[in-house]
Formats: structure tokens, sequence, C-alpha cells
């Protein structure tokens, strides 16, 4: 079994502090990330790699471990674990926050002798609405060591919603890209209940549908985060849902009632005489969120003028510039 030097693997010294490593790894995981390499076995392996690397030296624990190791191995040659590592066993390292993209079972023999049990978490992933899922079983059952079910780690995916579906809510099927043990791409699908009200950047729990569990463990969950779309009418204000009213000058100088578009159909809204231009009137309840923290419709008054005029309208304006002593600018 030959030795994994991690230190040599991301680049860095054995002085190197955690933010330096993680740096290290994160530049590496966006380089040879298999998204972004689709089809390269090199970089793939080169990706598994470096997670291994960073799932041991990100952690104090697993770190002086493996630095203990060092006067007991040659570069180049097989390694054997030093006496008194037949019956370590470790516990309670599960979870997500660790190597990205792939669980502790696709780790080479050296990791999994020397720090079988720790586990490998999934951090979600650098793929968005994609996550990378291992192989149950008993990945840390030889060379003594013992192995016992293991939660699988959360894994974490993008989900895109128009601002409708996030207004209303409901049911909504979606299609997520697995990648088993060895890289192979497998479609999921699953049926999303969206909460009404659903606020961009939220994130909706799926139970049991993230990476499986290790030796009949339970699976991890699965957690979407919200992202609204643009919408070519509205734009988001916080909880607020915010569109522009155009409005001639003649009802910004008299007032009157108008249509406005609301995600529930138009309602009618009272346009106070004198308004300005860029006032914002709210319409309550017509926003994202629920209960006491549901936004609102704000509705941006935008006064408009006709791009043309007959002689005739032409006129009537002069003469109402002329009568009037209005000094927007005084």
């Amino acid at each position: 079994m030959e030795y994994k030097d991690y230190y040599k693997i991301l680049g860095v010294d054995k002085k190197s502090s955690k933010e330096e490593i993680s740096r290290a790894f994160k530049k590496l995981a966006r380089k040879y990330h298999p998204d972004l390499n689709p089809d390269d076995k090199t970089a793939e392996d080169k990706f598994k790699e470096i997670n291994e690397a960073y799932e041991v030296l990100k952690d104090e624990e697993k770190r002086k471990l493996y630095d203990q190791l060092g006067p007991n191995w040659q570069h180049g040659q097989d390694f054997r674990p030093p006496p008194g590592y037949e019956n370590v066993h470790f516990g309670g390292f599960g979870g997500g926050g660790g190597a990205q993209g792939f669980d502790a079972s696709g780790f080479s023999d050296f990791f999994e002798t020397i720090f079988g049990g720790m586990g490998g978490g999934m951090g979600g992933g650098m793929g968005g609405a994609s996550f990378r899922s291992g192989a149950g079983g008993d990945p840390f059952g030889r060379g003594g060591f013992s192995s016992r079910p293991r939660r699988g780690s959360d894994a974490e995916a993008s989900l895109d919603l128009s601002l409708e579906e996030a207004y209303r809510g409901g049911s909504k099927t979606i299609s997520l890209t697995e990648h088993e043990p060895g890289g192979r791409p497998r479609t999921k699908t699953l049926n999303v209940n969206i909460p009404a009200g659903v606020k961009d950047g939220a994130r909706i729990r799926l139970a049991g549908q993230g990476n499986p569990g290790m030796s009949g463990g339970p699976a991890g969950d699965l957690f979407l985060r919200v992202r609204i779309l643009p919408h070519g009418q509205y734009y988001l204000d916080g909880n607020n849902i915010v569109t522009d009213l155009g409005v001639t000058p003649w009802e910004a100088a008299l007032g009157g009632s108008v249509r406005v578009p609301t995600m529930d159909g138009e309602v009618e809204m009272k346009i106070p005489a004198g308004v300005d231009s860029g006032r914002k009137m709210r319409i309550r309840g017509r926003g994202l969120g629920q209960g006491a923290n549901k936004g609102d419709l704000l509705v941006r008054v935008m006064i408009k003028s006709p791009k043309e005029l007959t002689d005739e309208q032409r006129e009537l304006w002069e003469k109402l510039a002329e009568a009037s002593d209005f000094a927007p600018r005084g």
C-alpha cells in the first residue's frame, strides 16, 4: 500500500495554516471539478485525490495523527501502519463540511487503513444542481478496523423557481444528476412541496434524499437552496415585491383610481393628487413570506409623458405652462 503525501498533493508544506490549506484546496477543486472536466478520468481521479488530502489536513485530529506517521515511511515504498494502529477506532467525525464531491468510500486504501471510521463528509459539491454519493457497505471493514452504521452526509443543490412558483407554492417535479462511485451519472427525479411565499435563498429540506449511509446507516438529507429567477415585471426587495406603474401627468396631478397588476390579479388602487414620480404605494400582504413576516407589493409611480403631440395638444400644454406657477426646481 503506497503512502499518500497529502501536503504534496495540495501543494502546501507541513507548516501551512488551515486557511492556507483551505485556499489551496479550493483552487485545485475548481480546476479539477468533474463538472468542469466532463469525461476526463484523469481530472476526476485528481479531484478525488485532493478531496482525500483536504479531508485529512483540514481536521486537526486527523492531521495530527497523519503527521505522526512521518518517521515510519519512505516515499515510493509500500506503507505499513506503525505498531499500535491495529486497535485504533475513531468516531464522531461524520456529517457535512468535509471534502466536496466524494465520501470516504471513494478514498484510497491508505486513507481507509489509517482513518477508517472517521468518515468523509459531503459538503454538497460545487456543482449547484448535482451532488455526488458514495457506495454503502463496509468500506472500513479490513485491516483490523471496526465498522458501525453511519448516517450519510447531507447534500445541497440549487432550486430555480419563477416568482409565480415562489409566491403560490405547490408541488414541483425536479431532476438532479447524482454521481455514483466511479463517476457514473444517474438522473434522480423528485417531487418537491414548495411552501407558498418561499423567499430567495431559503432552504427546503428533503429528508433521506442526501448521500447514502455506510454499513446500513440511514441516508442524509438533501437541502434545496431556492433561487428566484428574474422577472420581467417585478423585482424583489427583501420580502417585498416591487413593480413600476406608469401614470399620465394629468393622473399624477389630479389623482384618481387605476388598475394595478399583482401576483393575484389586478386590483384597484387610488393615486393621490400631486403624486411625485418614484413614490412607492403599498398594497399589504401581496409579497413573499408567511404570517407576520409576509411582505407587501410596492407600486412605484412612474410619470410618463406623451412622446408625440398633435397641434391642438401642444397648444393646450403651452396654455397650461403659461397658467401654472409650479416650480419643481425652486
